[in-house]
């Protein structure tokens, strides 16, 4: 049982073992395993990394009420979160939504066409959205903070982080709609492995798309607000 948040001494091989999930953001930022005793301190150091970021991505993903505070990170983090992000959005897109639309389609084999089209046409609707989110914030958001943190002091049209955070969906709250498909209304007549398979996938992906909007909405926005106040002056 977790009782305490983890700190720059705590061992990164204690933090896996603590919390398997917690190898999606050594994945992400690019981090190989087989390193010994080293401390979170000490491996970031190795990455050149932000201690204080690692530990709080690592506190966001392992604690649901943990309230991550910005003002503890500094406009020199910012490039590393959207580094993150990125590296997120690559997962989603070529491993995590692949492999759960390849299951669902065997699942759907086991049923009859009507239920098959309808589950398919979701997925496939939902896929198409979440692409088009990551899209703008690869081709829009990413680009304006970059180009905020080279010392622009404004964009001409008249874009700032304000427009993302109102337009900012969370995209896993669709899941919900399709775990309750999957749970509640396709028949029973069917109970085979793959369909508990694909709630599993689901539930993960849900829960890692969740810790994905916080960083975005509790750490880069409060971040690129600030680097805005600052870039006025």
């Amino acid at each position: 049982m977790k009782h305490t948040p983890y700190t720059s001494k705590t061992k990164a091989a204690d933090l896996i073992t603590s919390d398997f999930n917690l190898l999606y953001i050594f994945e992400r930022f690019g981090i190989k395993l087989g390193f010994g005793e080293a401390t979170i301190e000490e491996l970031c150091a190795r990455y050149n990394l932000s201690c204080a970021l690692f530990i709080t991505l690592s506190n966001i993903y392992s604690f649901d009420d943990y309230c991550p505070k910005a003002d503890a990170l500094g406009k020199e983090e910012i490039p590393q979160i959207i580094s993150y992000l990125r590296a997120s959005h690559k997962h989603y897109m070529n491993s995590s939504l692949p492999t759960l639309h390849g299951n669902i389609h065997t699942m759907m084999e086991e049923y009859e066409e009507t239920n098959r089209y309808i589950l398919n046409k979701f997925f496939d609707d939902y896929d198409n959205e979440i692409k088009r989110h990551f899209e703008y914030e690869e081709q829009y958001v990413f680009p304006y903070i970059e180009s905020r943190l080279a010392g622009n002091s404004k964009d001409d049209t008249g874009y700032n982080i304000a427009n993302f955070e109102e337009s900012h969906t969370n995209v896993s709250e669709k899941f919900n709609d399709l775990k309750n498909i999957i749970i509640k209304y396709l028949p029973d007549s069917y109970t085979s492995e793959i369909r508990a398979t694909v709630l599993r996938e689901i539930f993960r992906i849900e829960s890692d798309l969740r810790k994905h909007a916080t960083v975005e909405n509790r750490l880069l926005i409060p971040l690129v607000a600030k680097l805005e106040g600052e870039n006025l002056h």
